[in-house]
C-alpha cells in the first residue's frame, strides 16, 4: 500500500513539473511601457526568465508594476530568475521594491555602487535594496561575465563605465564610423554605468544597452566593432541624442528597432534621423507615439503601441521641443489607462516576429538579414 502512495505522489510530481515546463520553442521578449523607463522581460523556451528594470517608483510604482506583471502572467512564469538593474535612476529601480512584492526574484544584478549622488536611490541602496537580495543572490557583473539564462547566451558588454575589450563572435571587424565621431562631453551620471547587454538566441542577436551615452558606445564600438550586427536593437536611452550615436546604431545594423520611450521622453529628431538612416534597417517600432518626433520623424501608427497621454484636436507636424532637465521642468503627461507592450517571438533559425499589443498588428522577418 505504501508503494502505491509513493508512485502516486511521485507520478502527481511529475504531472506538475510537466505543468510547468514551457512547451514554446521560442525567445519571447516583452517590452513594457512603464512611461520611459526600460522595462524589458526575457522568457526562454526553458521558461526561465530575465527581467531588466522595473520602472519608475513613487506614484507610479503601483502601476508600473501593475503593467510588468500583466507581461509576466501574459508569459507564464512563476517567478524572475535573474533582475538585472542597468543604473540608479528612478525610472529603472524606482519600482523593485513595489514589484519585489508581487513575484519572488532569485538574483538581482547591477553594476554596483551609484557614482550620481542622489538621495532617493542613496537611501534605496543602503536601506531597501540589501532586504530584497539578502533572501535571493546580488551579482555585481563586469563586462564579459555571463549571465546564466539556459537556452540564452548573454553577455554583459559595459557595465560600471567599463567595456568589453575583446570582441565577441563573429565580430572584430574595423568600424568605419569611428572616423567621423564626434566626440561629447564625457558622461559623469549613472547611464554612462548602464549594464548593458548582448543576448544570442540561436542565430538571433540583440542588443540591450540600458542608457549607456556616447562616449561609452564609442568606447566599446571603436576602433573595433566588438558586437558584430545584430537581428534587435532595444534602443538606447529612450531614443535619446546623448546616446545612440552612427558609431554604434550604423556599426550594429539592427534589422529592426524598438524605441522604448514615453510621450515626452525619448524620439528627438536627432536621435531618429539615426536610427531611420542606419544600414539594413527595415523597421522601428516605437512604445509610444513621441510628441519630441512629430510627425516629421515617427512610424506609421500601426508601429506604435500607445499614443499620446492628452489627445490633441490636430497633432502638429512639427517636432515638440524637449523640456529642460532639472526640478523646475514640467512633469510628464499622466498615463494611467490601459497600456499596451510589444512583444517579439525569436526562433533559433533567426527569424522572429514583432506584434503590437494595442492593436494586433504583427509581422515576420525571416531567418538571414533582407526584406522579410
Amino acid at each position: 500500500m505504501r508503494s502505491a502512495i509513493v508512485l502516486l505522489l511521485v507520478m502527481a510530481a511529475a504531472m506538475f513539473a510537466m505543468a510547468q515546463t514551457r512547451t514554446a520553442k521560442t525567445l519571447d521578449i516583452y517590452l513594457v511601457d512603464v512611461e520611459g523607463g526600460n522595462s524589458t522581460l526575457f522568457v526562454s523556451p526553458s521558461g526561465e526568465s530575465l527581467l531588466i528594470d522595473t520602472g519608475n517608483g513613487g506614484a507610479a510604482a503601483s502601476r508600473d508594476a501593475d503593467r510588468i506583471m500583466a507581461a509576466v502572467k501574459d508569459s507564464g512564469v512563476k517567478q524572475i530568475d535573474h533582475l538585472i538593474t542597468t543604473h540608479w535612476h528612478g525610472d529603472h529601480f524606482g519600482g523593485m521594491e513595489e514589484f519585489a512584492r508581487r513575484i519572488p526574484i532569485r538574483e538581482f544584478i547591477d553594476h554596483g555602487p551609484n557614482v550620481q549622488p542622489a538621495q532617493a536611490a542613496d537611501d534605496f541602496i543602503q536601506k531597501v535594496y540589501p532586504g530584497l537580495y539578502g533572501k535571493a543572490k546580488h551579482t555585481i557583473v563586469k563586462p564579459g561575465d555571463k549571465i546564466p539564462v539556459a537556452g540564452l547566451d548573454v553577455r554583459v558588454v559595459a557595465s560600471a563605465s567599463e567595456v568589453l575589450k575583446t570582441p565577441l563572435p563573429g565580430a572584430g571587424k574595423p568600424n568605419p564610423y569611428c572616423a567621423t565621431f564626434k566626440p561629447q562631453e564625457i558622461d559623469k551620471t549613472e547611464n554612462a554605468q548602464s549594464v548593458a547587454s548582448h543576448i544570442t538566441f540561436g542565430k538571433f542577436r540583440m542588443v540591450h544597452l540600458g542608457d549607456l551615452t556616447v562616449m561609452r558606445e564609442f568606447d566599446l564600438m571603436c576602433p573595433v566593432n566588438r558586437l558584430g550586427t545584430v537581428d534587435l536593437f532595444v534602443v538606447s536611452h529612450h531614443g535619446q541624442p546623448i546616446s545612440n550615436s552612427e558609431v554604434l546604431v550604423h556599426a550594429i545594423q539592427p534589422r529592426v528597432a524598438i524605441l522604448n520611450n514615453g510621450t515626452r521622453k525619448g524620439g528627438q529628431p536627432e536621435a531618429m534621423k539615426v536610427l531611420f538612416s542606419s544600414p539594413g534597417l527595415e523597421d522601428l517600432w516605437q512604445l509610444h507615439f513621441s510628441l519630441l518626433s512629430g510627425q516629421e520623424y515617427t512610424v506609421p501608427g500601426m508601429f506604435i503601441a500607445n499614443t499620446v497621454d492628452e489627445q490633441p484636436a490636430a497633432m502638429p507636424i512639427a517636432a515638440t521641443a524637449a523640456p529642460q532637465p532639472g526640478p523646475g521642468a514640467a512633469p510628464a503627461p499622466v498615463h494611467n489607462g490601459a497600456a499596451h507592450w510589444i512583444k517579439v517571438s525569436a526562433q533559433q533559425d533567426g527569424s522572429f516576429s514583432v506584434t503590437n499589443g494595442r492593436n494586433g498588428f504583427s509581422k515576420t522577418y525571416r531567418a538571414g538579414r533582407g526584406p522579410s
